[in-house]
């Protein structure tokens, strides 16, 4: 199918939003997902369960893929698509309900591509910064990011968002003991290597040829101790002393690229 043809079959079934107003809140166990290139990653993955669309005319035509002729659309303004996701939002006419994607198992990580690193992120809370390491993974091809399911963001239209179409094909495991995990890592032959400012080495010293884990700790704390203890190698990324610290998802994303250009 033309491009064209493709966007003119996205139009679907269109409704009007009832009442011009909505909740602000997803459904029980749905996610809502905004911004175009969100949606779109999200309405082209198969792993996807979609209950509905809210969208301008402009966000619809903006789209490059194709809906199920039955699927619900409505056309609302997009003051009103305002409403429905979190403040000054830029939903780019589009914000989709949809079901979570299903959970993720280390183990079906470990059996992949040993050749992709694996990204570990301890305790990183902020949902923006999960997004950036999720679109940076995606860019420089690791297999995966793994986080303690109490200590890190839920799946959301932030999260989603920011990692720009990622979280729909990168794949995300919440483990229950990050420990634990990194031991499993270990065991299925991972170089752990822990992103310290203290550390001696530099990143580029510390990688090995094999497969690795890169383990990133939270935002101003760092690294837990026993996370840390966990970790093959500690490294640092060689950084000018006229600055302390990068963010997490900054040092991430220059962390795999060196990984991906080693």
């Amino acid at each position: 199918m033309a491009k064209g043809d493709r966007k003119r079959a996205l139009r679907g079934r269109a409704g009007r939003m009832q009442g011009g107003r909505g909740s602000g809140r997803a459904s029980t166990g749905q996610v809502r997902l905004w911004g175009r290139h969100a949606v779109e990653a999200a309405l082209m993955n198969p792993q996807r369960s979609h209950n509905k669309l809210w969208a301008t005319r402009e966000g619809v035509a903006s789209l490059d893929g194709e809906l199920p002729e039955d699927f619900p659309v409505e056309y609302a303004d997009a003051s009103d698509l305002g409403r429905l996701v979190t403040r000054d939002t830029p939903h780019q006419g589009l914000v989709l309900e949809c079901a979570p994607l299903d959970d993720i198992h280390l183990d079906e990580v470990l059996s992949g591509d040993a050749s992709r690193p694996i990204v570990v992120l301890d305790q990183v809370t902020d949902p923006h910064n999960v997004g950036a390491i999720l679109r940076s993974a995606a860019a420089f091809g690791a297999s995966a990011i793994v986080t303690q399911d109490r200590h890190a963001p839920p799946e959301s239209g932030v999260v989603a968002k920011t990692a720009s179409g990622a979280l729909e094909t990168v794949p995300w495991v919440r483990v229950v003991n990050l420990a634990r995990a990194l031991d499993e890592i270990a065991e299925a032959g991972y170089w752990r290597i822990g992103m310290a400012g203290e550390a001696e080495a530099t990143l580029a010293e510390a990688l090995p040829a094999g497969p690795v884990a890169l383990v990133m700790g939270a935002e101003g704390d760092g690294m837990r101790q026993n996370i840390a203890a966990h970790c093959d190698a500690l490294a640092k990324l060689p950084i000018s002393s006229a600055i302390e610290s990068l963010n997490v998802s900054n040092a991430a994303a220059i962390a795999l690229y060196a990984i991906a250009t080693r």
